[in-house]
C-alpha cells in the first residue's frame, strides 16, 4: 500500500517555476515508478512526466520536454517535478501516482495509487 500526499501547488505568472512535491508513505516506495499527470475541467487526465524506481530513467510528455524536470529521493519517500517556464496552459490540478514496472508509464489506468492533486495555476 502507498499513499500520496502532492504539495507544492499555487498560483504564479507566466515564465516562473514552482515545483511540486509528493511525498509516500509506504515502504515500498522505491519500487514504484513514479508519474505525475495534469487535469483540467472537461478534459481527460494527461501524462506529464514519470521517472523509474532507480531515478535512472526518465519520461516526459513533448509539452513539457525540456521546461519540467522529474526526480526523486528513495531516502526521504519523495517525488519532485520541477516546472520552469511556466505558461497558462500548464494550469492544471496536478497528480502524483504510483506503478510497479515502466511499461506503459503514459498510460493513467496503469498507475494503483494516487494522490489527491494540487492546484497549479499559471497567469499572462
Amino acid at each position: 500500500q502507498v499513499q500520496l500526499v502532492e504539495s507544492g501547488g499555487g498560483l504564479v505568472q507566466a515564465g516562473d517555476s514552482l515545483r511540486l512535491s509528493c511525498a509516500a508513505s509506504g515502504r515500498t516506495f522505491s519500487r514504484h515508478t513514479m508519474g505525475w499527470f495534469r487535469q483540467t475541467p472537461g478534459k481527460e487526465r494527461e501524462f506529464v512526466a514519470a521517472i523509474d524506481w532507480s531515478g535512472g530513467r526518465t519520461y516526459y510528455a513533448d509539452s513539457v520536454k525540456g521546461r519540467f524536470t522529474i526526480s526523486r529521493d528513495n531516502a526521504m519517500n519523495t517525488v519532485y517535478l520541477q516546472m520552469n517556464s511556466l505558461k497558462p496552459e500548464d494550469t492544471a490540478v496536478y497528480y502524483c501516482a504510483a506503478k510497479g514496472g515502466t511499461l506503459d508509464y503514459g498510460r493513467e489506468g496503469e498507475y494503483r495509487y494516487w494522490g489527491q492533486g494540487t492546484q497549479v495555476t499559471v497567469s499572462s
